[in-house]
């Protein structure tokens, strides 16, 4: 099997150390790529072909609408090639096909917006208090960007960090997890045939410890783009600081589910078993934690635990497969200990718990939907991001007290409200301290539209006109018409 390599200053290259990493399908472990494993000194390489690109190139003074244009020819060829993104998406992750071509077509829609965007803000007038003369802001490029991107979304989350970076004129340095890097590699393919001057895109392979740290270390890199766990963005804070890194983070979140009684009742339990079951519960925005009004919660409950009970575990390949397995041995563990510690900290666990039992999946990383009720505001498994198909179910009597529990977290990333009452629904959304609240829904994301979190769950955000400007630096320019002397020091 011939392994994959980096791209670097616009070459197909090996790691300096010519070791390979071995990619597996998570459904049943089976090898399905080898790539090369790059190491530090790959990611400095990596990163001075893009100071050089971004100081000495001439992507940098490239008209804003011919980088737009640029865009475009991406989003139309990830259309064209749609069908195969989507097969590697699946084959890395272990995800349903049908929810990697809707990734795809996501996807395209990101490049296409950032396509459109590129050339619409031509800065902006100030009206200067000093006379006879003129006042503007002027928005640039930052320079060197390091994008460190997830295992769970691996092309959609790139293309957030990728599409606005290329918009804004900077030269970039991408880092996929190194456990699902193959359509990442796919799309740095597509961009070297779409034609980027050497060093603006680069693609380096490898582990965060090593290839992650330098990238984030690196006193020639401006911003740091970065989605995953909150441990993990310490890490690379800590590491950015030595240059004042500008830092833009999505740190996952715990997110609230809020059910008032008079929400439609089948589609609040629909969208319940959605928010935390999609993709084996493996979303930073799944709605985990399920906080239930108690005269309905009973029957609530019931309804989901019939419902998730007959959830399709399988191969995504299969059409009949509702969900996938999660993404490693080692990702499952930490589900099972969460599991553990909900049952010790007294949580009721009324369906799932275990692996499945189905022949069929004993090669692959599965674990059975799960559900816990009795749940407590401070145990753990409420408190904490599980990234699993674990749901948590509290009880709440007053939407006083159910604001105050779904804001009890460090996180703030996103959250929803079921209520037929709109003044309500608009009240409570008002007091929920997180990036995105749906009202009578869960999950919708669109390009349009700012995506990030509150508190711990983030810096900054990504899409929309905010994720274009993550990636600019603010510039106040003040011209005097009528330059004279002031005379203030006389001698």
């Amino acid at each position: 099997m011939k392994h994959l390599q980096m791209f670097i200053n616009g070459k197909w290259i090996d790691s300096e150390s010519a070791e390979i990493r071995e990619i597996i399908n998570p459904f049943n472990q089976e090898v399905v790529a080898l790539v090369t494993e790059g190491e530090r000194r790959d990611a400095v390489k990596a990163i001075e072909a893009a100071r050089f690109a971004f100081d000495e190139g001439e992507w940098v003074t490239t008209p804003a609408n011919e980088r737009g244009y640029k865009l475009f020819q991406i989003a139309e060829k990830i259309q064209e090639q749609k069908d195969e993104l989507a097969r590697l998406e699946s084959l890395d992750t272990g995800k349903t096909l049908t929810e990697s071509l809707a990734d795809m077509d996501d996807i395209t829609e990101v490049f296409r917006y950032f396509a459109g965007l590129a050339d619409k803000d031509g800065g902006e007038i100030i009206e200067s208090p000093i006379p006879d003369s003129s006042s503007k802001m002027v928005r640039e490029p930052v320079g060197v960007c390091s994008q460190i991107s997830p295992w769970n979304y691996p092309l959609l989350q790139a293309s957030w960090k990728i599409a606005p970076a290329l918009a804004a004129g900077n030269t970039i340095v991408i880092k996929p997890s190194e456990i699902t890097p193959l359509t990442t590699i796919k799309i740095t393919e597509i961009m070297e045939e779409v034609g980027f001057p050497n060093g603006v895109v680069n693609l380096v392979l490898g582990a965060g410890a090593t290839v992650g740290q330098e990238m984030a270390e690196n006193h020639d890199v401006d911003l740091v783009s970065f989605t995953g766990g909150i441990e993990t963005g310490r890490k690379i804070m800590n590491a950015a600081s030595g240059n004042m890194k500008k830092l833009a983070f999505e740190l996952g979140g715990k997110n609230p589910n809020i059910v008032f009684a008079d929400a439609d009742f089948d589609t609040a339990v629909d969208q319940a078993l959605n928010a935390v079951y999609f993709h084996a519960g493996q979303v930073c925005s799944a709605g985990s934690r399920l906080l239930v009004e108690d005269s309905i919660h009973d029957k609530f409950v019931d309804a989901l635990v019939e419902r998730a009970a007959k959830i399709k575990l399988g191969n995504g390949f299969d059409e009949a497969t509702e969900s996938g397995p999660l993404i490693s041995a080692e990702h499952r563990a930490k589900v099972e200990k969460y599991v553990e510690i909900g049952k010790e900290e007294g949580a009721k666990l009324v369906v799932g718990g275990q692996r499945p039992e189905d022949p069929e999946l004993q090669e692959g990383f599965f674990y059975l939907p799960t559900i816990f009720t009795e749940c407590e505001n401070d145990m753990r498994i409420v408190q904490e991001e599980i990234f699993g198909p674990v749901l948590t179910v509290e009880r709440f009597k007053t939407e006083e007290e159910v604001v105050k529990r779904a804001n009890s977290t460090t996180y703030g990333l996103a959250g929803a409200v079921f209520t037929t009452d709109s003044k309500k629904a608009e009240r409570v959304a008002s007091k929920l301290r997180l990036g995105t609240v749906w009202i009578n829904d869960f999950h919708p994301y669109f390009a349009q539209a700012p995506w990030g979190g509150y508190k711990q769950s983030g810096i900054g955000r990504e899409l929309g006109k905010q994720g274009l400007e993550e990636y600019t630096e603010v510039k106040h320019i003040f011209e005097n018409h009528k330059p004279e002397p002031i005379n203030w020091f006389k001698g």
